[in-house]
């Protein structure tokens, strides 16, 4: 048995062993079902635009048409890509530890994307809100789309946003913007599993993100065991136990299903 296969040994018994484990995944754990991260370069009509002069309050007050079909645009990026083996594997290991009476298992996310429900999380807790939960920008009553799954051009298109159905106002994305605070009830679920673990699975995150990469950090000071899955360094590496070194689609099955 190799230096990784020990690791990877040693690893999936801390898993056995622990009641209550938190998964927590970033960026990385949708990249591998070619999902764009937030921050890949732009093309066609957002050429000339960074996401992040996009992702604003006021980007959406100053030009609605460009901001929201700009999240339309990715919205049909993610339905047209499917939950890759990490996902599955995530699923399937809570699953099976519910139904032995193994534990509890809560999937929190970074990602604004539906795969981990895809895949068959049932609720995962979506730190950064989702693509697929518009709200009224005024009342914040739940939104719709206008248009059910339309094609979005690959360039992209200005398109204007839906109105709410209780007060007229605009429809906004269902994701959290730059400048504002993350979900209540989102950071209070994260929060408290966070909390009460006994294990962190932190898969493709950077650990660069704040307020959300402070959790796992207060999980370990707390006592939390902390196993870490990325194919690089990371802001986690000093406080895992165990870093292990690879992809979510090819390490998690191995880890959660061997």
């Amino acid at each position: 048995m190799d230096q990784d296969d020990a690791m990877l040994h040693e690893a999936r018994k801390a898993l056995m062993q622990a009641r209550r484990i938190v998964v927590f995944t970033g960026a990385g754990m949708s990249a591998e079902s070619g999902v764009p991260t937030f921050r890949d370069a732009l093309t066609g009509l957002w050429a000339r635009f960074s996401a992040e002069a996009l992702a604003t309050p006021e980007a959406f007050a100053r030009d609605p048409a460009l901001v929201w079909g700009w999240y339309e645009w990715r919205r049909a990026r993610v339905r047209a890509a499917q939950p890759n083996a990490g996902h599955r594997a995530i699923a399937a290991f809570a699953a099976h530890r519910a139904a032995d009476d193994g534990g509890c298992v809560t999937v929190v996310t970074q990602n604004v994307d539906d795969l981990h429900e895809r895949a068959g999380t049932p609720a995962a807790v979506h730190l950064h809100g989702s693509l697929f939960a518009p709200r009224c920008s005024a009342c914040a009553a739940p939104g719709a789309f206008a248009e059910a799954d339309p094609l979005e051009p690959e360039d992209g298109r200005h398109l204007e946003p839906p109105h709410c159905a209780h007060c007229g106002g605009t429809i906004r994305p269902g994701v959290v913007w730059f400048g504002e605070g993350l979900p209540e009830a989102a950071w209070a679920a994260a929060s408290a599993a966070l909390g009460d673990c006994d294990l962190v699975l932190c898969v493709g995150t950077s650990a660069l993100v704040y307020p959300a990469a402070a959790l796992p950090e207060r999980a370990v000071r707390a006592g939390a065991l902390l196993v870490q899955v990325n194919p690089g360094r990371t802001a986690f590496d000093a406080l895992a136990r165990f870093n292990l070194r690879g992809s979510a689609a090819t390490v998690l099955p191995a880890l959660l299903c061997g």
